[in-house]
């Protein structure tokens, strides 16, 4: 048992910081700042105890409160080290694991006085409490199988098939109030669902705590810590230990663009802006009255790229999605003329910013290279995701946010007029390997007013369903990796709702099942089929048969694996009107063998196709010495593979 409490008793002259760690900090190179701030478990002259240490570099007075002292802000008084790193410190004895806290932080420059949390705290009370609370991290873990073979799972030339989850409304217990489920049932219930459906991934919208539910955790106060509202930070490492042990990644939406305007936040934090900006035009965002941090200061660098680091290495996470990279880039993000400072050079991008990317990238790839970055990046940016060294910010990946838009659009048109629109499917081939994209149908489609995926579809509900089997076809048959967001995959009619569970009820219908059915399918036949990515980001990887065939709105593609025998013919009718004897040139002759047809009756189509495939004719066609005639379904796409493959 820890010892009593004893009034003002507060160690000086032990602590974890060293003079290296002062010496990195002050650089920006200390990438593992959370082993040293924050509140650190240590045993001192045989007393059990904690050491907290907070930069407050403005600060004239820092104290702990918390319930072993009654909350009392004059009690434990910290120290600030005598070395100019702002970093005030002191060890309390008799205090351990589960002790709720904050500091009480006095200005030296105005009256401003104010109770934060830790930004390096590992854990936090359950929202609507806001202190932090002292937490042992220690979990034993048992994903070692995962973690030795994870380079190959998270190679560019891998399959990833993701399934985005946001944990608060995917699924929860009506008969309990409608509660949360929380990490360690999430285990289970995900790990069964994506492993039937074939995910190779699971991507979870942001899990640090957060004030306000309704952000969807995008609006961060602790930034270490996952937040507490479905359990502790072990039952968290249990959740991503099970996924693993399943076969299951799983990459963290990361949000290092923002952080909202709570008091016991970030935000001036010392009585002055010291994660932020002080100017408000370089220093906060109009869109989502939010606080930007401010890239160029070393110890905020310090902050964002340890916390990277803390998630892949404590929580053993597979990779990063980083939101909003477009906003941090520039400066002028969302601001009208006259609402920001140009650069040195007079421009509007971010320099600081993108430094401080491109050393995040270079920090996440030197410490762990089998892992993932991956940017929401909504603009033309060029090298997003090539290398540092050559000239690149150094992400991984980059979601393609013109395939979505462009594919989501024509989609939405009613067939009678997509033929006048039909380089709007077709246009995101010019620029397919200029990054190494992911596909992605997110969350952001499907709230405000923008309507579920197949309420965007055109025509009656049969169609609907059609045109929705057919983008999700497309998108798997498209080079670039894949991200579907959860309720998509078995076509929820309304949008998303974080406040309640998915319409898991709407399986009870068999064209809900078939949609359903059909990503599972999906998910197999491109897991099994290394010409749909092996050669994502290579050119040599795809092949036009026919792009302008606009009068049927009609498109047919070759996918080609590292092996010359390894290719998918894939044929896409994107109007209801069916297609008989429509011919396509093919490579090579044999039979080609119909893989997967959309139109098939267990995914809920009308049952038309090829009768498993058909023998080519050596009939000169598209350039290619042998053919196929087709019968094409309405609103289908067909796969085919020669049969001695």
């Amino acid at each position: 048992m820890p010892k009593p409490i004893q009034k003002d008793k507060v160690f000086y002259d032990v602590s974890p910081v060293t003079d290296l760690d002062i010496y990195l900090f002050k650089e920006g190179n200390h990438f593992k700042l959370h082993e040293k701030l924050g509140s650190n478990l240590m045993k001192v002259d045989g007393d059990d105890g904690v050491h907290f240490s907070v930069w407050a570099p403005n600060a004239s007075h820092v104290s702990v409160s918390g319930d072993f002292n009654g909350w009392d802000k004059g009690s434990h008084m910290l120290k600030t080290r005598q070395d100019d790193s702002g970093i005030w410190e002191g060890f309390i004895p008799g205090i351990g694991n589960g002790t709720a806290y904050k500091y009480h932080i006095v200005s030296e420059h105005n009256d401003y006085r104010a109770d934060k949390s830790d930004p390096f705290a590992f854990y936090c009370e359950v929202s609507p409490k806001t202190a932090s609370v002292v937490w042992d991290l220690d979990y034993k873990w048992n994903d070692d199988e995962w973690i030795g073979n994870r380079r190959n799972r998270n190679a560019l030339n891998a399959p990833m098939s993701v399934y985005e989850v946001h944990l608060g409304s995917w699924r929860r217990v009506p008969e309990e109030g409608n509660r949360f489920l929380n990490y360690r049932e999430m285990a289970h219930y995900l790990a069964d669902y994506v492993k039937d459906m074939g995910f190779t991934h699971v991507e979870l919208m942001p899990v640090m705590e957060h004030p306000f539910y309704g952000s969807w955790g995008y609006q961060i106060t602790g930034y270490f810590a996952p937040t507490s509202r479905y359990g502790t930070p072990q039952d968290f490492m249990y959740m991503i230990d099970h996924l693993h042990q399943n076969g299951i990644g799983v990459i963290l939406d990361w949000v290092p663009s923002h952080f909202p305007d709570n008091e016991h936040g970030l935000v001036f934090f010392d009585g002055t802006h010291l994660f932020e900006h002080s100017d408000p035009r370089q220093g906060y965002h109009p869109d989502w009255n939010t606080y930007i941090f401010n890239y160029g200061r070393y110890e905020v660098k310090n902050f964002l790229i340890s916390n990277a680091i803390f998630w892949l290495e404590k929580y053993h996470i597979d990779g990063l999605r980083v939101d909003a990279v477009a906003s941090i880039l520039y400066l002028d993000y969302g601001r009208r003329e006259g609402e920001w400072i140009p650069n040195e050079h007079g421009g509007k991008e971010n320099i600081q910013a993108i430094t401080f990317l491109k050393r995040f990238n270079e920090a996440v790839y030197e410490a762990h290279s089998d892992v993932q970055t991956i940017a929401e990046e909504s603009t033309s940016w060029p090298m997003v995701s090539r290398p540092v060294y050559l000239g690149g910010l150094g992400f991984g990946l980059k979601w393609n946010m013109g395939w979505m838009h462009d594919t989501l659009n024509y989609f939405s048109t009613d067939p009678i007029y997509r033929k006048y629109h039909h380089n709007q499917l077709t246009f995101s081939i010019m620029y397919a390997f200029f990054e190494n994209f992911v596909l992605s149908l997110s969350h952001d489609e499907v709230v405000y007013g923008k309507g579920s995926l197949i309420n965007k579809m055109p025509g009656d509900d049969w169609q609907k369903f059609a045109n929705l089997r057919l983008l999700f076809g497309y998108m798997f048959a498209h080079p670039g990796k894949k991200l579907l967001f959860m309720g998509a995959e078995f076509g929820q009619w309304r949008e998303w709702a974080h406040d309640d569970s998915l319409d898991w009820h709407l399986l009870d219908s068999p064209l809900h099942q078939g949609i359903q059915t059909w990503i599972k399918h999906l998910n197999i036949m491109y897991r099994g089929t290394p010409s749909l990515y092996e050669k994502d980001f290579e050119a040599t990887g795809f092949e036009w048969i026919d792009s302008s065939d606009w009068e049927k709105s009609i498109v047919s593609f070759l996918r080609r694996g590292q092996s010359e025998k390894d290719t998918m013919l894939i044929v896409c009718n994107l109007t209801p009107v069916p297609n008989y004897n429509y011919r396509i040139g093919i490579p090579s002759g044999g039979f080609w063998k119909e893989v997967l047809n959309s139109d098939a009756r267990e995914y809920g189509g009308s049952g038309q196709g090829n009768l498993g495939g058909v023998d080519a004719t050596p009939v000169p066609y598209h350039g290619k010495y042998y053919s196929l005639s087709l019968t094409l379904p309405p609103l289908s796409i067909l796969f085919f593979r020669k049969e001695d493959q």
